[in-house]
């Protein structure tokens, strides 16, 4: 009898653990709003990465037009950041360092860059907030 519920009380105990875990691997959407993580990488974080590359990498920004562009991707990105990091989608330490540390000081940085022009310095800050991306999936991408 008692190794009978031991292993029920194991067999309990790894479930739990194997949820909690799953649960904490990744967020699927916050709390009370409708978008899901999913959603708001597909809409903003990777529509914007690829436009920084196409504009900072790909080629150079020639026109105003071209700066104005990348302005508005690095502000996006930088206000994606604010938006994980609210309605519980946060689940860990790792997510925080990638939201703040990396995706929102390396997109002030490309921002202000960016508002002076300055290629090299925009691409130190895009390569920072990059860095986010990789920090994060690592962890939580399924």
């Amino acid at each position: 009898m008692i190794k009978h519920t031991s292993f029920t009380l194991l067999v309990v105990l790894v479930f739990g653990a194997t949820t909690l875990m799953s649960t904490i691997a990744q967020v699927k959407k916050g709390k009370t709003r409708p978008l899901t993580t999913e959603q708001l990488m597909a809409a903003i974080v990777k529509p914007h990465m690829t436009a920084l590359k196409k504009g900072l990498i790909d080629s150079k920004p020639a026109s105003d037009e071209d700066w104005e562009k990348l302005a508005l991707s690095v502000s996006l990105l930088n206000e994606s950041s604010f938006i994980m990091m609210e309605d519980g989608r946060c689940p860990d330490q790792v997510w925080a360092d990638a939201c703040v540390k990396d995706l929102r000081e390396g997109s002030a940085s490309a921002a202000a860059a960016i508002a002076k022009k300055d290629v090299d310095a925009a691409l130190a800050g895009a390569k920072q907030l990059g860095a986010s991306c990789k920090a994060c999936h690592t962890k939580h991408k399924e």
